[in-house]
């Protein structure tokens, strides 16, 4: 069995070697290989392309890097061509990855879409084209379903992989020893996503906001867990111009989530893991003016983060564009320390949202499909 697997940045990278990890211990002579990182590399994938070289975020980024996007599709299409694969898996991705689909049905190689596009924020005529290329969807998020099945896709949610991702690995106490985290003190966490972009138009508003906390607030003490790809010595310089102290963390990120008292973030899957963790997030998130305007113009949902989603409601904020500024992001950062109540009562509607993810093992449960499906190529059962 020949598996290729295609995910696009760091959070299809983990999600692809989980997946992997779980075909392999259904096939364990299965060969997978494709475009992916570090984590789907040391999960036994091949890879053609190593995904680090290739994130970026915004339509207006992706445009001027079409060129350089463009030859990665006609590596992969080679490599389609060349090795046969019983399958190609998907993983989000989705604006390069359906252009992949596309050359890969041509060629005859059955699709399977993990996280496929977000049609029920925007463009929903995607799901009708996505539906005549993958043979079988699994979505991550329930309220994915109704727009593509109406699409006639093979759609299913069968619970969502940071269920099983996102757990602590020490006491509370423990953690607060880790850290050196004094009796005193007030630990806020600061994430401000691992994209370049997201360096340069979120992290700055966010240090603004962090350096008004810090003055109103003298025993604030800042963290900022490193992730993959993420570049610390210009987050430092950043930091330092901003006239902010930050204490840059690289392991136990989900233990110093279970002590901070809540974070400043750039909407992502981060904020899905604080929530699961206990943690309310301030939601921050900024794009340039270009891609903003046209994600106006193409994008209509009520909320942009994934909690307020599931929910349907404003369970925590979210400041996006100018809303990210040093006075909104104080204000809503003084209800944890002067309104009694407000932690908790945030912290309730969190776990209501986690509810909806489903129970654990979903990413076991996709590998048997996977399996699966590459099985009935070429009339096997």
């Amino acid at each position: 069995m020949k598996i290729m697997f295609s995910a696009g940045e760091a959070s299809g990278d983990l999600h692809g070697a989980r997946l992997a990890e779980g075909v392999r211990r259904l096939v364990p002579e299965a060969e997978l290989f494709g475009f992916g990182g570090a984590q789907m590399e040391a999960a036994g994938v091949r890879l053609v392309a190593d995904c680090a070289a290739y994130s970026v975020m915004g339509v207006w980024e992706v445009v001027t890097n079409l060129s350089r996007i463009f030859s990665l599709l006609d590596l992969l299409t080679d490599a389609i061509r060349r090795e046969k694969p019983d399958l190609l898996v998907l993983i989000d991705y989705p604006d390069f990855n359906w252009r992949l689909a596309k050359r890969a049905k041509a060629l005859g190689v059955r699709v399977f879409s993990y996280i496929p596009p977000s049609a029920w924020a925007w463009r929903k005529g995607r799901a009708k084209t996505c539906a005549k290329l993958a043979d079988e969807f699994v979505a991550i998020f329930p309220f994915e379903l109704p727009v593509y099945q109406a699409a006639g896709a093979n759609i299913s949610f069968v619970g969502n992989p940071l269920v099983d991702t996102v757990k602590p690995s020490m006491t509370e106490a423990e953690a607060l020893e880790f850290f050196s985290v004094r009796p005193d003190a007030y630990p806020v966490l600061l994430m401000p996503g691992s994209r370049a972009q997201e360096i340069s138009l979120v992290f700055p508003a966010m240090l603004r906001g962090a350096r008004r906390i810090k003055d109103e607030k003298p025993e604030t003490g800042f963290y900022l867990p490193v992730a993959q790809g993420m570049d610390q010595a210009r987050m430092e310089r950043m930091a330092a111009d901003a006239g902010v102290e930050i204490v840059f963390t690289h392991e136990h990120t989900y233990d110093l989530m279970g002590i901070a008292r809540f974070a400043l973030a750039t909407s992502g899957t981060v904020v899905m893991e604080a929530a699961l963790m206990g943690l309310p997030c301030i939601v921050l998130y900024r794009l340039s003016p270009v891609s903003y305007f046209i994600g106006r113009l193409l994008v209509h949902v009520k909320y942009f983060s994934l909690p307020n989603i599931l929910l349907d409601e404003m369970a925590q904020p979210e400041l996006l564009q100018d809303e990210a500024n040093p006075e909104r992001i104080l204000s809503e950062a003084r209800k944890f320390w002067a309104e009694p109540g407000h932690a908790s009562a945030v912290r309730a509607r969190l776990k209501e949202a986690c509810a909806l993810l489903g129970e654990p093992g979903s990413s076991d449960r996709v590998a048997r499909r996977i399996v699966d499906a590459a099985q009935v190529t070429g009339g096997r059962t």
